[in-house]
């Protein structure tokens, strides 16, 4: 009997973020597929249907984070979230999950500040998908 893995969309535009991410989810045996931008994410949900989803917020759009997370909750309603974001870093602004501007029409079920490392956000995927 094969085992069940969970499948992970990682969305992100900075290879130096995507690639390392990549990596160390697929040595915990998560099944991975990546899109560098908005447009190729809507793509990849088109024929991948991920248990969990990390999004970079700012890429072809400021929000397209937060566009993605909608689209992915509004097809793959037990899908999670994650938002990946440098903007508090760069503006001093702080996103949660549960912030009228992250989480309400997002659904995003967990938001980071980038700088994250690969074992920070492996933690956190555990953690979500309880496993």
């Amino acid at each position: 009997m094969e085992e069940l893995r969970n499948r992970i969309m990682l969305v992100d535009d900075d290879p130096d973020f995507l690639e390392p991410i990549k990596m160390a989810l697929e040595s915990h045996s998560y099944i991975v597929e990546t899109a560098n931008s908005e447009e190729g994410a809507v793509k990849l949900m088109d024929v991948f249907k991920p248990d969990l989803a990390v999004f970079d917020l700012m890429m072809d759009n400021y929000d397209s984070g937060f566009i993605l997370s909608h689209k992915l909750k509004s097809r793959y309603p037990d899908a999670l979230v994650i938002i990946a974001t440098g903007v508090t870093k760069e503006t001093g602004f702080r996103f949660s999950a549960d912030s009228k501007y992250g989480g309400n029409w997002t659904n995003a079920d967990l938001i980071m500040d980038k700088g994250i490392r690969p074992d920070q956000i492996l933690k956190e995927i555990k953690k979500l998908l309880k496993s």
